[in-house]
């Protein structure tokens, strides 16, 4: 499964690692990605998301119900 936030499409970047002889040789930077499992009250069950850190920051903050409204309406989420 590829490394994208489920929530908000965050996805890894390529670019270089940069020696002290500045010789540049490829790398990818990772999504900070965790697997959490949340409950959705209106729904009555838990469902299993791929979320980015700063996703869950966004979580705690407006809900879990507002996050997944708004991935949908974006795109991100079926």
């Amino acid at each position: 499964m590829s490394r994208v936030c489920e929530l908000t499409g965050k996805k890894a970047m390529v670019g270089n690692n940069v020696s002290h002889a500045l010789n540049r040789t490829k790398r990818r930077f990772n999504a900070n990605l965790v697997k959490k499992r949340f409950y959705i009250p209106e729904e009555d069950k838990w469902v299993t998301l791929k979320v980015s850190t700063s996703a869950l920051k966004t979580i705690n903050k407006i809900g879990i119900s507002a996050a997944i409204k708004e991935a949908k309406a974006k795109g991100f989420l079926k």
